[in-house]
């Protein structure tokens, strides 16, 4: 089991950036999907963008404002988010196959 560990959350004014990091204690093969979901209070968890072997993708609310990146040789995962609004508030968890990481907050104010 790979333990996924995310930082970077925190409380950014509407229009503003944040980077969150997700550091994995050991490499996980570049064919499994990684990804970064946020939940919501009262909210499912959903997928906001991850890495598979063909590409990237991205719900359609974030496209052109969050970037996934992600460095197979340090065993990390990236994403870049800009322009951010309240509705992009939440928990952000990174996963990659079968394990997930703790969670880090995003609070973005109007």
């Amino acid at each position: 089991q790979v333990h996924l560990v995310e930082s970077g959350g925190g409380l950014v004014q509407a229009g503003g950036s944040l980077r969150l990091s997700c550091a994995a204690s050991g490499s996980i093969s570049s064919a499994v999907t990684m990804g970064w979901l946020r939940q919501a209070p009262g909210k499912e968890r959903d997928l906001v963008a991850g890495i598979t072997r063909f590409g990237t993708i991205y719900a359609e609310s974030v496209k052109g404002r969050f970037t996934v990146s992600r460095d197979n040789a340090e065993n990390m995962l990236y994403l870049q988010m800009n322009s951010l609004q309240p509705e992009d508030e939440g928990v952000y968890y990174c996963n990659g196959g079968d394990d997930w990481g703790q969670g880090t907050q995003v609070t973005v104010s109007s």
